[in-house]
């Protein structure tokens, strides 16, 4: 049996479909090739053990036994509770060591909690010789998600560990990857970062007070994925970009988009893209777009003088993996 293991998952983008994704319609979303990377040692001593640098967590130890129990920093919950969730269902007698090495900054709003999540549950199954499927992993994985937040799609969990573009139902009722040649995808920070959870219950209290127009909103979404699932396979990118600006019309609809979003959005839109919108809950993080590869200079110098800033990331990534 090993006694150490490396293991890496990549972060996500959301193509098309935020927000409604929550509340059982589809989406598509694509794994990014920044990773995260996680230890996990197995120790002598009955101790759980985290260092997480990327989130300001330096030797946050206690019993194993008392893994998920009492006060959890923020910045270790979901790695903690992956671990309760893996030890309530195959047992953990031993003690662990988790160190996390994010490629991403987690300001990005890459995915960094979930990547981390189902490199955890990966490792020890890996560790402690449980066989897991792919859905039996996105369960256990989703579970964690669901502990934490009490509500969540679950399309970040399906990025780490599947990786590709896939098309996806909340929950994972279905999950599919698109055969895709190539994503050539303009990414965007906003230097904000957001806060999903914040985001999710405003458009939740809307919903509440509207609930015919905000169920109008998630439909139309909905009905844009089926669309965008084709322009992309038949690499239609200035298609895909015009189903971009519709979606971002719903997203403003839902008032989750800000000022400086649209102001690289239209910087995107006004300089030759064929189409931008948000990426992720709203109120900061990214935005993506797609445009001919003769305007990316100019769209570029736009975007920055919006205060946006570019980032290199490839799409279509590998999904989680062990690292020899």
């Amino acid at each position: 049996m090993n006694k150490k293991i490396t293991v890496s998952a990549p972060g996500k983008l959301m193509l098309f479909g935020e927000h409604a994704v929550v509340y059982n319609h589809s989406c598509l979303v694509t794994a990014v090739s920044q990773r995260m990377r996680t230890i996990v040692e197995i120790l002598e001593t009955p101790s759980f053990v985290l260092n997480a640098p990327d989130v300001k967590i330096s030797n946050y130890e206690k019993l194993i036994k008392n893994v998920g129990k009492g006060e959890i920093p923020k910045g270790a919950m979901f790695i903690e509770i992956a671990v309760k969730n893996f030890k309530a269902r195959y047992g953990l007698k031993k003690g662990i060591k988790i160190t996390t090495k994010s490629e991403f900054s987690s300001l990005f709003g890459f995915g960094s909690s979930s990547a981390s999540t189902v490199c955890v549950l990966k490792a020890l199954a890996e560790l402690f010789g449980k066989k897991l499927s792919n859905k039996q992993l996105f369960d256990l994985a989703y579970k964690t998600v669901l502990d934490i937040q009490g509500r969540g799609s679950g399309f970040d969990i399906a990025a780490a560990i599947y990786g590709g573009t896939l098309y996806f139902q909340t929950g994972g009722k279905t999950i599919k990857l698109l055969k895709l040649k190539s994503l050539p995808l303009l990414v965007y920070y906003s230097g904000i970062k957001a806060d999903t959870v914040l985001l999710m219950n405003q458009v939740k209290n809307l919903s509440q007070k509207f609930p015919a127009q905000i169920e109008t909103i998630y439909n139309g979404i909905g009905e844009i994925i089926p669309l965008a699932q084709k322009m992309l396979v038949k690499n239609d990118w200035l298609a895909a970009g015009e189903l971009m600006n519709i979606n971002q019309g719903y997203l403003s609809a839902l008032g989750v988009s800000t000022q400086k979003l649209s102001d690289m959005i239209y910087a995107v839109r006004e300089n030759g893209g064929y189409g931008a919108k948000l990426s992720g809950a709203g109120g900061g993080d990214c935005i993506i777009g797609f445009a001919p590869q003769a305007k990316l200079t100019t769209i570029k110098k736009a975007v920055e003088k919006a205060g946006g800033k570019v980032i290199n990331v490839k799409t279509n990534a590998e999904g989680v993996r062990i690292e020899k």
